[in-house]
């Protein structure tokens, strides 16, 4: 695999996630999307077969998504405003470590998850076009 790609991918991921989140949120999703798209557009192959497949965008796509979306928690995880905005969500009767932890969980599973989902689709859109 080409790491500097996918690397470059989970960048753009993450610049573009973070940006439309701040100025217009029902956009965040693009992030990821071109992320993984550039990922898999910009891989010419593998060590043992010239040409990527379908499955292989899907992968180089979802590894991007994953390493954007793990950074982005982590970027969510220290602002402030968002963790007091999902403790408020999960429980305010909660002990506040607890809270925090679970905030915390929270914010890396679902910016994970969606980040890879986004990331896996726009290595296939990728692959689908580069042929």
């Amino acid at each position: 695999m080409d790491w500097k790609i996918i690397g470059l991918g989970a960048l753009i991921n993450i610049i573009l996630t973070t940006l439309f989140s701040l100025l217009y949120f029902p956009l965040f999703f693009l992030g990821p999307l071109i992320g993984g798209f550039l990922s898999s557009y910009l891989t010419e192959g593998f060590e043992n077969y010239d040409k990527m497949d379908e499955k292989d965008g899907a992968v180089v796509g979802a590894i991007s998504g994953l390493i954007g979306g793990l950074i982005i928690a982590l970027l969510y995880i220290i602002s402030f405003g968002e963790i007091n905005t999902v403790l408020g969500l999960i429980s305010p009767k909660l002990g506040i470590i607890a809270s925090s932890i679970i905030a915390g969980l929270v914010i890396i599973n679902i910016s994970a998850t969606t980040s890879l989902i986004l990331g896996l689709i726009g290595g296939v859109i990728g692959v689908v076009i580069n042929k």
